[in-house]
């Protein structure tokens, strides 16, 4: 039998029934008296299905225990027995890193490896524009002529069978770190470590590449303390690195349970330090000041990383993260920091232009293409209308006769797969990706046959406007109760994300008041109950939604409010915020 919907809320603003959370009552009280937590922490522990027995590693996840021994992945030991090679000959690597931050990432931490080890890392990002998504043959040909040898491909080269079988020809080493979906032949490569192999169990199927790039450093790193390596240099501490691993984590959206979990836990306590130059100066142009959690890697330093291959110069963000000089750190995060801002107006107008398509009613999946639109932000945008339209979204820049796009998707619709079916029939010059996330290049006569071939393979997966998934309430609160003390408690269960969500609380018929519209979108109020509590509350990118439009409109009127308690770095010495999901109709006002 269905329960009945949390606060009587079948159907919110948002269109979402609320629901309780599922959790066990019994592991929570055990969780609480073990560990000594309030309640509502432990409560939470559970509805996310730790069980008293689990929870201490859950509250305390140490490498020791969770990192595996890195010659489980195919492939991992000639990876770094060639990697250790290259240390102990001191050998410029070249290293061909995507654009993203798991990319950039990827790359700053085998510089900083090969440069603590005795070698040095050549990093080369392709120009989004230029040179396009993946390894080419034109940057094999220039490794080959300034006489590298070994080159690194970090978060990319699963499928990019042409270039590698170039290179091969080139007579360079080519080593794949990757963990995109795979076929099942594999590229022409002395290694191809990827988790996603069809040859792995799939255990770490769920790491970044900047996970997999960890590993091989350790594996690396052990093989060089196995050589006697160290016995007249200090051997690096890796752990001193976590930081950029978390960094990459985060940004590309992977499960922060297991292994993740313990790789954002640690590198947040590092991040914390500020010890990298690059991170310090990025966080300092940002404003950051206080300590930063999982929501800054997410989103204060990831887009702007991420934005020097968007609209700017494509290796800008590696070369923060891998530098050790902290006034070149502070200009390279400057220059971060105003492409961000183009980037944000560069996707503003490309989304305004997107939302003017309305899509067919009932399509499984949203297409969106227009001629002139920055190819490093189409990304972003299909990511928006997922949100607007809850289904997935190709969003493609019309260069010519071909369209250069990108791909998300919803839970239970696998869109990369689909992208890579769609490049197996012909239907795509290029295309791969992951479940949630893709990058496809298209011939312009061909999309309608590829539109036809997205309907019949998604259709029977994408959701129905009507069943929108239901927002999952952790417990009800007062306004009282969204307190700083509460959030301090709640600190114990981060760092929050994908596989391990920020709770989500609903405060009862609340009174909203000075509701207003700052920024661009954003809506933020006050809101009250019946004992004179009042909470900072904002909902973000919502002054033309049924959601904002009712903050704005119900000034003295009562709301059923739902969302997450954060840190309000607007306002300062302590203060919490509610960051704002969902609303409905108060029923009675308080």
């Amino acid at each position: 039998m269905e329960a009945e919907p949390f606060l009587g809320v079948a159907r919110s603003l948002r269109g979402r029934a609320w629901r309780e959370r599922p959790g066990d009552a019994r592991a929570a009280a055990a969780i609480a008296e073990r560990e000594g937590l309030p309640d509502i922490a432990a409560r939470v522990l559970a509805n996310r299905g730790v069980t008293p027995e689990a929870a201490p590693a859950f509250l305390r996840p140490q490498l020791r225990t969770t990192l595996p021994d890195p010659s489980c992945l195919k492939d991992m030991d000639m990876a770094a027995e060639r990697l250790a090679d290259a240390a102990e000959a001191g050998e410029t690597v070249a290293v061909f890193a995507d654009y993203d931050v798991d990319g950039a990432t990827s790359a700053a931490l085998l510089a900083r490896f090969l440069e603590a080890a005795g070698g040095k890392a050549s990093v080369h990002v392709p120009d989004r524009i230029t040179e396009g998504y993946g390894p080419n043959e034109a940057a094999f040909d220039r490794f080959a002529a300034e006489g590298r040898r070994l080159v690194l491909l970090v978060d990319c080269g699963t499928t990019a069978f042409g270039p590698l079988a170039h290179a091969a020809g080139l007579g360079l080493e080519c080593v794949v770190l990757d963990h995109h979906l795979p076929e099942a032949r594999l590229p022409e490569a002395l290694a191809v470590v990827n988790p996603n192999r069809l040859d792995e169990t799939g255990e770490l199927g769920g790491l970044a590449a900047v996970g997999v790039v960890f590993l091989l450093v350790v594996a690396a790193n052990r093989a060089l303390r196995r050589r006697g390596h160290y016995r007249f240099r200090p051997e690096p501490d890796l752990r001193e690195w976590l930081d950029l691993v978390a960094l990459g984590t985060v940004a590309d959206v992977m499960e922060l349970t297991g292994l993740n979990r313990t790789f954002v836990a640690r590198g947040l306590e590092v991040l914390a330090r500020r010890g990298n130059p690059g991170i310090a100066a990025l966080l300092a142009a940002a404003g950051v000041e206080r300590q930063p959690g999982a929501y800054h890697l997410g989103f204060v330093l990831g887009p702007r990383i991420n934005a020097g291959g968007r609209v700017g110069e494509a290796g800008l963000g590696a070369r923060l993260l891998a530098s050790g000089d902290a006034e070149e750190a502070c200009r390279l995060a400057e220059m971060l920091e105003r492409l961000n801002g183009e980037r944000r107006q560069v996707e503003a107008d490309v989304l305004a232009a997107a939302l003017a398509m309305e899509p067919e009613e009932g399509a499984p999946f949203v297409l969106a293409v227009g001629e002139g639109w920055h190819p490093g932000v189409v990304g972003i945008v299909a990511s928006r209308l997922v949100e607007r339209y809850r289904r997935p979204a190709l969003v493609g820049a019309l260069e010519g006769a071909r369209i250069r796009g990108s791909a998300r998707s919803v839970p239970g619709v696998p869109i990369g797969p689909a992208i890579l079916a769609a490049r197996d029939e012909g239907l795509l010059e290029a295309g791969g990706g992951h479940d949630m996330a893709a990058g496809f290049t298209l011939d312009l006569g061909k999309r309608g046959a590829f539109e036809a071939f997205l309907a019949e393979r998604l259709g029977p997966l994408a959701p129905a406007e009507e069943r929108v998934a239901p927002l999952d309430i952790d417990a009800g609160l007062s306004v009282a109760g969204a307190s700083a003390g509460l959030l301090g408690h709640l600190a114990a269960v981060e760092p929050f994300g994908r596989g391990n969500p920020e709770p989500v609380f609903a405060l009862p018929a609340v009174r909203v008041r000075h509701a207003r519209i700052v920024g661009k979108n954003h809506v933020r109020a006050d809101l009250a109950d019946a004992g004179g509590g009042r909470l900072a509350a904002i909902a973000f990118r919502s002054a033309e939604t049924p959601l904002g439009r009712a903050l704005l409109e119900t000034e003295g009127g009562a709301l059923h409010v739902a969302g997450t308690l954060r840190a309000d770095d607007w306002r300062g010495n302590g203060a919490v915020q509610l960051v704002i999901s969902d609303a409905a109709p108060a029923d009675t006002a308080p």
